[in-house]
């Protein structure tokens, strides 16, 4: 048996890699543009998008009170818009993000397997969005109402009110919504882990105590102090384990469906 020469194996494997390697940098000069090009669009919008970042506040104090926010530093203002205009191009950019990403592995799948992954990517802006919205228009009211009841205003010779950071309350929000969204891709993560056998519904089921553990203890980490605003994101949570659950469940029929099906072709041949 003629034993193979490693300079002739490795001169074999060079040209995939160094497609795969092109390949992968023009999907990232794509992401890249796309992001730019988002980014300057949201930055000639950035004091509109932060005032729609402020409506949680609004609603925490009622639509028709005035709301007041402050900074403290020359520049802060300047980098909160930078950062309000960021935020907006990953949100916007995400779909062109997420379409490069599956181009870029596509080509490395079978049929099957991109009609498999293809439900998933669209799954996770949807997820997100929903976590988002949830933080938006309930979690974040709720806790702003929290903060806001702290305050001592009245007749007394002490006065303690409020006056929020552009900065602090840019960074509470935008990284709450970020959280929540990550949370809420639960259903996806586990229904990919039960597609490559790592988990099962029944494990799963099994695993229903410590799972409730495990989401108050982060609904404690990521939302604010008050009891209101961690049941709000622990209840969603919670809902969205219970359908994972049904996901995996549904996963596994498929699976087995599938092996029955190639059992009974092998056994009429």
């Amino acid at each position: 048996m003629a034993v193979a020469n490693p300079d002739e194996e490795i001169e074999q494997t060079k040209a995939p890699l160094l497609e795969h390697l092109i390949e992968l940098r023009r999907r990232l000069i794509y992401c890249i543009a796309t992001v730019l090009v988002c980014f300057v669009f949201c930055y000639m919008f950035a004091q509109d998008i932060f005032n729609f970042l402020l409506i949680p506040y609004q609603l925490a104090v009622g639509g028709e009170n005035r709301i007041d926010l402050i900074y403290t530093a020359p520049q802060e203002f300047f980098f909160a818009q930078l950062r309000v205009a960021f935020f907006g191009a990953i949100v916007l950019s995400f779909p062109m993000l997420a379409a490069q990403l599956y181009m870029f592995v596509a080509p490395g799948l079978y049929k099957n397997e991109r009609r498999a992954f293809l439900p998933f990517l669209i799954a996770t802006p949807i997820l997100f969005l929903i976590g988002g919205a949830l933080v938006f228009f309930v979690v974040m009211p709720l806790a702003m109402r929290f903060f806001l009841s702290m305050q001592q205003v009245g007749t007394g010779p002490v006065q303690i009110q409020l006056t929020a950071k552009v900065s602090e309350y840019l960074h509470l929000i935008t990284t709450f919504i970020l959280a929540v969204g990550l949370c809420f891709q639960l259903p996806v993560l586990l229904t990919l882990l039960a597609r490559v056998g790592m988990v099962s519904s029944q494990w799963l089921r099994q695993q229903w105590r410590y799972a409730v553990v495990i989401i108050f203890a982060v609904a404690a980490v990521l939302a604010p102090p008050d009891v209101v605003s961690q049941v709000g994101l622990a209840i969603p949570t919670l809902l969205l384990y219970e359908l994972s659950i049904f996901a995996v469940k549904i996963v596994e029929r498929r699976r087995a469906a599938a092996q029955k099906a190639q059992g009974g072709g092998a056994g009429g041949e």
